[in-house]
């Protein structure tokens, strides 16, 4: 279950991260007003901030994020933010809260490692932009560390928290607080049962209105993107307290394909991925990764899907407007080849024309066969390639072309 960022906020605030001072959601224009000239002309703030509050990323990008020096300001921007369409997110609620003096923005987040069954932190003193583009284009700016659960029995060690700092060249004269910030996101992250934790951008100011522990020089999450583990919603009253009208609880999507009982999740890249079986499918979102690009979605079609399944999960990847090209990596044992094939003919019927390219890797039983159906077919819209690999490269080639 994703969080907003106020909702975010309040999660860390109750387990004692820094954020600034609280703001107010709002659904209405008029409430937008009264909230910013609290802030303004009661409080003294020079400026607050018009957030869109949807579970999505690029807020910022798509117009949804606003600095508003003026009462008139906040209500001009909440009239353009209300109703927005951000990537398929319609805006309903805003956030309004003082805007800060930032000095410096950093990156940090606490999130769930599948691989080495612990904890990954990833700190980088590059922050405010997208952490996978600093990734790709300054490597050696993002320190990531894995925590073990038997390094962090009582929470995450001090030592641990301090090395991280250090590791990311955090500045000298804000290491400790910084330390102490994650010391206390990592244990908000265990404490609430999430998968992720993520800051961006961490900032440091030197005056905050209002701030929790006010002083100079203070480190503060001023954004904050969670997403709880719903397998543990049962120790946590089901998290209704999160679950708030008009804000949408589920991406559309993944709405629609709980609905039709599809194994799907969206994702915030640009190659959809459809295969046969969880595993096969989490691998194949790690060799597209390898090759460059970034998946759309995750979906898991099942180990027997028939041919109407398999058009009804390929459908919901092509409804992403996001998707540039689509992955399909199949490998048979009780799906049969023939059946894929007959069900992404069936699948390209009822859609009609689409722009996006199909990338079939098709293997295992009765692939060959499958191979001659879709080769006879004559499918402007596929391309089959022999193995996984080289696949997920023509995926993501033809996803960035």
């Amino acid at each position: 279950m994703d969080l907003v960022e106020f909702q975010g906020k309040q999660l860390f605030r109750r387990n004692g991260v820094p954020v600034p001072a609280e703001g107010t959601a709002c659904r209405t224009v008029d409430e937008v007003e009264a909230a910013a000239r609290s802030y303004i002309e009661a409080d003294g703030a020079a400026a607050v901030m018009v957030k869109a509050q949807v579970k999505t990323g690029g807020r910022g990008k798509a117009g949804g994020v606003k600095y508003a020096p003026s009462v008139d300001d906040a209500v001009e921007h909440a009239g353009n933010i209300l109703g927005l369409d951000i990537k398929g997110h319609t805006v309903n609620v805003v956030y309004i809260e003082p805007a800060s003096d930032i000095e410096e923005e950093y990156y940090l987040s606490v999130m769930h490692d599948r691989v080495n069954k612990g904890e990954l932190i990833i700190c980088s003193r590059e922050g405010g932009v997208e952490i996978e583009e600093v990734n790709r284009t300054n490597p050696d700016a993002v320190v990531k560390r894995t925590v073990l659960p038997s390094e962090r029995e009582n929470g995450l060690p001090k030592a641990i928290a301090l090395e991280i700092m250090t590791q990311a060249n955090m500045p000298e004269d804000t290491r400790d607080e910084a330390a102490d910030l994650l010391v206390e996101l990592f244990g908000a992250y265990l404490a609430e049962d999430a998968t992720l934790t993520e800051i961006n951008p961490l900032i440091k100011t030197k005056s905050t209105p209002g701030a929790d522990r006010p002083g100079e020089g203070r480190i503060i999450a001023l954004d904050a993107k969670v997403t709880l583990d719903g397998n543990a919603a049962f120790r946590h009253d089901g998290y209704e307290e999160w679950q708030i009208e008009g804000i949408d609880n589920d991406d559309p999507l993944e709405a629609e394909a709980k609905d039709k009982g599809i194994q799907y999740v969206k994702l915030d890249g640009n190659v959809g991925v459809l295969g046969n079986g969880a595993g096969l499918v989490m691998a194949t979102l790690d060799v597209v990764a390898q090759n460059g690009g970034r998946a759309a979605n995750f979906l898991d079609v099942g180990g027997g899907a028939s041919a109407d399944e398999m058009a009804e999960s390929l459908g919901l990847v092509l409804k992403d407007p996001s998707v540039k090209s689509v992955f399909i990596n199949i490998f048979g044992g009780i799906t049969r080849g023939e059946e894929v094939a007959n069900g992404i003919i069936e699948a390209t019927k009822r859609l009609g024309d689409f722009p996006q390219k199909l990338v079939i890797r098709l293997d295992g039983t009765n692939a060959e066969e499958g191979r001659r159906i879709l080769e006879e077919a004559n499918l402007d819209s596929v391309v089959s390639k022999p193995t996984m690999q080289d696949a997920a490269a023509e995926a993501v080639r033809l996803a960035n072309a």
